[in-house]
């Protein structure tokens, strides 16, 4: 497999030209500063490239081990590599300083995530897991609680895993079983199986700590009966030491398409006495202090998914240069050639470089408005934030990913023949990239949640006021010398996406077909607003790499950001402007279809 070179300088473009470093200026970061943030991805680049990405060939080849106790091994290196990670403090990169973190924006926390993820996805999952843990006991467990777990889990001594899924209870979590008994020390006793564990079970850890959805004896049925858990692997005594191993086991392993180097359990609560828990938060509001490590989770799977993009880039640009096959065209000096003389493979290289420049973009975008919301001093601006972010999420992880895996398909195309052997790695980061539409929420739940819950409870407000920026640099672009293809482009993208909006307002409020029409229009719709929103990053990235070039700079970075923005805006868009004509067509065909008669 190609080496793994982590995109630093494309990681600056969007933090200083696009974003401006917007962040740093926020409250509780006077103490950051554009050299601090340089030297962070720099070290997070040699942690990538020197120690995690050597591990994931290796590591999907090898796998995990359960034994018969069931204790699980991960791949040869992971153990090291992840204590490298955890003792270099990347694991509180994003925590608050009063928390033994390091206190630095989410959006640098985001590009230090995408470099690791692009290194190796199955390691990376482990402390992706941690951070939604720390995020959900932080903001909903108890004094107590979090005296004795967080300083742990920032650390990344302790890891975080969630525990959502059983066997008859996967995107519907009203149907959760799994008991929680309480007992008269105010602790519980949880019985019950949870399948699909991220690092579930492992030895790169001192100890797992498991959030749980559980129900107590008397919950009512449904979503509001449902509560949110922590049970350690190892029962922590009051001076914060190890105790005895608590009553959760990994029953078995999932045998995988991808991730090979991620253990995936199925956990086993309450085979003797009951596994010992500690509630989080308030009984009955589980699934709503899930949704906190959710929500942080669906983030940085959108990152992730732009990592695996990233190495696929990568891998393919590397062989096309070296792959010598055919002619060049006697027009263009004939002979012998690389395939990436040939036009047709450069199609796909342009398409895969300026896909994942977009998708970058916009996730660092949202992470930036993560930091307003989080820290900055006018409540209305956090709102705001807020707002925008909450839309943005579902976006960034359901778009970012689905992407990836046409990115890493195309990256198999161009190897040709070669990628579909396994040795020359296209093949992994395809079947590694293919989960990431699926788990934190499949992303046709994702759709639902933008088009449904996101839309329908504000109107449409919070998306209307994005449009009214891509509109506005619509504009810009047309006013620049040379842009105006592409304010047009962006313009008319603009238009589509606030024509499909009406469209989805208007009968997402019908009281009988409105629940209908939310789904059938709900997938399209989220592909239109990935597309115009990824589009108008890139129509920014023009501006900024137009003007570093008018400014004297003549570094070819930037006339391939000006290639990669001209192929997404002209090239790109148009395939999501036609998700327009698709919800226009209507529901019909869908409402008529019945599976079962064919």
């Amino acid at each position: 497999m190609t080496p793994y070179a982590a995109p630093v300088r494309d990681l600056r473009f969007v933090l200083e030209e696009l974003l401006e470093h917007g962040s740093l200026a926020l409250p509780g970061f006077e103490e950051a500063s554009p050299d601090l943030v340089e030297a962070v991805l720099e070290e997070a680049a040699k942690l990538a490239g020197d120690v995690w990405a050597p591990l994931n060939a290796s590591g999907d080849r090898q796998g995990c081990v359960r034994r018969q106790d069931g204790s699980v091994s991960v791949p040869d290196g992971f153990i090291e590599a992840y204590r490298a990670y955890a003792e270099g403090g990347w694991n509180g990169i994003g925590v608050s300083e009063a928390r033994g973190g390091q206190g630095l924006p989410e959006v640098v926390a985001s590009a230090v995530q995408e470099m690791l993820h692009g290194a190796n996805m199955a390691l990376g999952l482990c402390p992706m897991l941690t951070a939604g843990a720390i995020e959900a006991l932080a903001h909903h467990g108890s004094e107590t609680l979090q005296a004795r777990y967080l300083p742990k889990l920032v650390e990344g001594t302790w890891t975080g895993t969630m525990n959502l899924t059983e066997p008859q209870a996967g995107s519907d979590l009203s149907k959760v079983r799994t008991r929680a008994v309480p007992q008269e020390d105010g602790s519980y006793r949880l019985f019950g199986q949870k399948i699909y564990i991220t690092w579930g079970e492992h030895d790169a850890a001192e100890n797992i700590l498991h959030l749980v959805l559980a129900r107590t004896p008397d919950a009512p049925e449904g979503n509001k009966g449902i509560s949110l858990f922590l049970v350690p692997k190892y029962l922590v005594d009051d001076d914060g030491s190890l105790g005895e191993r608590n009553d959760v086991i990994c029953a078995s392993l999932e045998h995988k398409l991808g991730i090979h180097g991620s253990p995936t359990c199925t956990l086993s609560f309450g085979e003797n006495a009951g596994a010992v828990g500690y509630l989080v938060g308030e009984q009955g509001r589980g699934l709503n202090h899930m949704f906190t490590m959710m929500n942080e989770a669906r983030h940085k799977v959108g990152v992730q998914g732009i990592g695996v993009a990233e190495r696929a880039c990568q891998h393919a640009f590397a062989y096309a240069l070296d792959r010598v096959q055919g002619r060049r065209p006697a027009h263009r000096g004939g002979g012998e050639c690389p395939i990436g003389d040939h036009l047709d493979v450069r199609r796909m290289l342009l398409s895969m470089r300026a896909r994942t420049d977009a998708l970058r973009a916009l996730a660092l975008y949202c992470a930036a408005q993560l930091d307003v919301a989080r820290h900055a001093a006018d409540e209305n601006e956090r709102e705001a934030a807020q707002a925008r972010a909450e839309v943005l999420i579902p976006v960034v992880k359901a778009f970012s990913t689905d992407q990836a895996v046409e990115i890493a398909s195309l990256g198999v195309q161009v190897h040709g023949g070669m990628g579909f052997i396994e040795e020359t790695g296209a093949a992994q980061l395809l079947r590694d990239a293919r989960i990431a539409p699926i788990y934190e929420g499949t992303n046709g739940i994702q759709a639902l949640d933008l088009a449904g819950r996101k839309l329908q409870r504000d109107g449409g407000r919070a998306l209307g006021s994005l449009i009214d920026e891509v509109e506005g640099s619509a504009r810009a672009l047309c006013a620049a010398p040379g842009l105006a293809p592409l304010g047009e482009a962006l313009a008319a993208g603009a238009a589509d996406l606030t024509a499909a909006l009406a469209v989805l307002l208007e009968q997402g409020c019908d009281p009988e077909r409105g629940p209908d029409a939310v789904q059938a229009y709900a997938t399209p719709f989220l592909s239109l607003a990935g597309h115009v929103l990824c589009a108008w990053q890139m129509g920014r990235s023009a501006l900024a790499a137009t003007a570093a070039r008018q400014d004297g700079s003549d570094d070819p970075f930037y006339a391939t950001k000006l290639a990669s923005a001209d192929y997404a805006l002209r090239q790109w868009l148009p395939v999501g402007r036609a998700q327009r004509a698709v919800i226009e067509a209507g529901m019909e065909s869908l409402v008529a279809f019945e599976p079962g008669a064919q």
